[in-house]
C-alpha cells in the first residue's frame, strides 16, 4: 500500500492559521481579519490624493477617479507584496497604500507644473526605487540592525501626530468637535472592551469590532459621507492614464529624493512586521521584495494618476496587536478593497483614529524591542539615542529656527520628516562610530 507523499498533502485548513505565514483559512473567518487590515488603512490611503488634488487645483470629479483608481491601485499592490510576480513582492503580510510621505514634495509638483508632472515624476522615482530594491545585496548591509530599529522607533513617533489628528476628525472644519472625540472614544473603548472579554481568535478582532461600532454609531450622527457609495456604486472600475505623464527635470529630482526616504520607511515597516509578527530578523531576499514592489507598484499607481504607494505603517502596529500574519487572510481583505473600495471611503476618520492610536504605539514598543534586541552595548545606544533626539527634536521645533539656512530641497525632505532624518543620522553614525567603542572594564587587581 502506497503512503502519500507529505508533499501532495492538502494542508488543514484551520482558524489557528491566521497566526502563520502560510496555510488556509476558513473562508467565512478569514474575512473578517482581512477587512480589520484594510479598514485600519482606508481612510489614510485616501487623504493624500485630496490634498495633493487640492494642490493641483483639481475639480471634484478628478478627484473622485483618483480616489477610485487609488483604491485599486492599493489592492492590486497589495497583492503583488503578498503572492510575488517574479523577485517583485515580499510574501509577507505587507498592506500598501498611497503613501502621506510624498504629500509636501508632490503638492510642490502639483501647483508649479501641472498635475501631469506628478504622474510623469512618480513614474521615474517609481522605477528608480523598484529597480533599487532589485539591487538591494549591493547595498542592504549599510542598514544594520541598530539602524532599521531606529527607523521603526521613528515611525512609530512619527505616527502618534497622524492618530491624533484622525481622532479629532482628520482634515474636516470641525476637527476636535466635541462630536468627533465622542465618536473616537466610544470607538477606542469598544476595541479595548472587546479586547478584554472576547475569547480565543475572536480576541483579534477588537478592531474591527470598533470600526463596525464606530461606523454604526456615525450613522446615527450624520457622520458618514454616502455620496461616493451612492454616485459609484460599491463597485468603480479604474480610470488608465487620466492624465498623460509629463517630466521636469527638477520634479522628477526632488520625488526621486523622497522615494529614497520612502526606500527606508519600508526597511523599517517590513523588519518591524517581520519582528512583531514573525519573530525573526528579516531576510535580504523580503527586504529587496519588499522595495521593488514599493518602486515598481508606484510606476503603475501613476498611470492611474494616483501619488506612490508604500507599505502602510498602521498595519505593521496591528500585527504586532493581533499576531495575524496570514497571507491568504490578508488577501481576502485586498479583494473585498478591489471590489467594494467606495463603500470603504465613507469611513469616517474619528472612527479610524479611535482604532488607530493605540496600533501607532504599539510601533514604538516593537521598535523599542528591536533596540533591545541587538544589544545596550555603547555603540548601539549612541546610534538610537542621538539619531531619535536629533530627527524628534529638529522636526518638532519651528522651521523658521532650525531649517532656514538650508537649501529648499533640504527643507522639504527633511524639515518636517522624522523618520528620512532619523535615517540619515543613524547610518550616518553607524558607518563612523568605531566598532570597539564600548568601554572596558579595568582589570579588577
Amino acid at each position: 500500500m502506497k503512503t502519500q507523499s507529505p508533499k501532495n498533502v492538502t494542508p488543514e485548513v484551520s482558524i489557528n492559521n491566521i497566526y502563520r505565514l502560510d496555510g488556509r483559512v476558513p473562508i467565512g473567518k478569514a474575512i473578517p481579519f482581512g477587512l480589520q487590515h484594510i479598514l485600519a488603512m482606508f481612510v489614510s490611503n485616501l487623504a493624500p490624493i485630496t490634498i495633493i488634488a487640492g494642490a493641483a487645483g483639481l475639480q471634484t470629479a478628478e478627484t473622485a477617479i483618483l480616489l477610485q483608481n487609488a483604491m485599486f491601485v492599493a489592492g492590486i499592490a497589495t497583492l503583488i507584496q503578498l503572492y510575488p510576480v517574479w523577485r517583485i513582492g515580499s510574501k509577507l503580510p505587507v498592506v500598501m497604500g498611497v503613501s502621506f510621505t510624498f504629500v509636501a514634495v508632490l503638492s510642490s509638483v502639483a501647483a508649479n507644473y501641472g498635475y501631469a508632472s506628478v504622474a510623469g515624476a512618480v513614474l521615474i522615482g517609481g522605477l528608480f526605487e523598484g529597480t533599487l530594491g532589485l539591487l538591494a545585496n549591493y547595498w542592504r548591509k549599510i542598514i544594520t540592525p541598530i539602524v532599521a530599529a531606529s527607523v521603526v522607533t521613528a515611525i512609530g513617533f512619527s505616527l502618534f501626530t497622524v492618530g491624533t489628528r484622525s481622532f479629532g476628525g482628520g482634515y474636516a472644519e470641525d476637527f476636535g468637535s466635541a462630536q468627533n472625540l465622542l465618536l473616537g472614544l466610544i470607538t477606542l473603548a469598544v476595541c479595548l472592551v472587546w479586547n478584554a472579554m472576547a475569547k480565543g481568535y475572536l480576541k483579534q478582532l477588537s478592531v474591527l469590532a470598533g470600526l463596525v461600532v464606530g461606523y454604526m454609531i456615525a450613522v446615527f450622527m450624520g457622520k458618514v459621507d454616502l455620496s461616493a457609495l451612492l454616485s459609484g456604486g460599491f463597485i468603480a472600475l479604474p480610470r488608465l492614464l487620466p492624465y498623460t505623464p509629463e517630466f521636469h527635470a527638477g520634479a522628477v529630482l526632488s520625488v526621486c529624493i523622497i522615494f529614497m526616504v520612502s526606500a527606508a520607511e519600508t526597511i523599517g515597516d517590513t523588519s518591524a512586521l517581520v519582528s512583531g509578527g514573525l519573530d525573526r530578523e528579516i531576510t535580504g531576499e523580503e527586504i529587496s521584495g519588499s522595495l521593488a514592489c514599493d518602486g515598481y507598484a508606484s510606476a503603475i499607481s501613476s498611470l492611474f494618476g494616483t501619488p506612490p504607494v508604500t507599505s502602510f505603517s498602521q498595519n505593521v502596529g496591528l500585527v504586532a496587536m493581533t499576531k495575524v500574519v496570514n497571507r491568504f487572510t490578508i488577501m481576502t481583505g485586498a479583494v473585498c478593497m478591489l471590489l467594494a473600495g467606495n463603500f470603504f471611503a465613507s469611513l469616517p476618520e474619528s472612527v479610524l483614529g479611535g482604532c488607530t492610536i493605540m496600533m501607532f504605539g504599539s510601533i514604538v514598543v516593537s521598535g523599542m524591542q528591536m533596540i533591545a534586541a541587538c544589544g545596550f552595548s555603547q555603540r548601539n545606544i549612541t546610534i538610537a539615542s542621538l539619531s531619535l533626539a536629533i530627527g524628534i527634536g529638529f522636526t518638532s521645533t519651528s522651521e523658521a529656527d532650525i531649517w532656514n539656512i538650508f537649501p529648499e530641497m533640504v527643507r522639504s525632505v527633511f524639515a518636517e520628516n522624522v523618520v528620512a532624518v532619523v535615517f540619515v543620522v543613524s547610518i550616518i553614525l553607524s558607518l563612523i562610530l568605531p566598532k570597539n567603542m564600548d568601554i572596558q572594564k579595568p582589570d579588577s587587581h
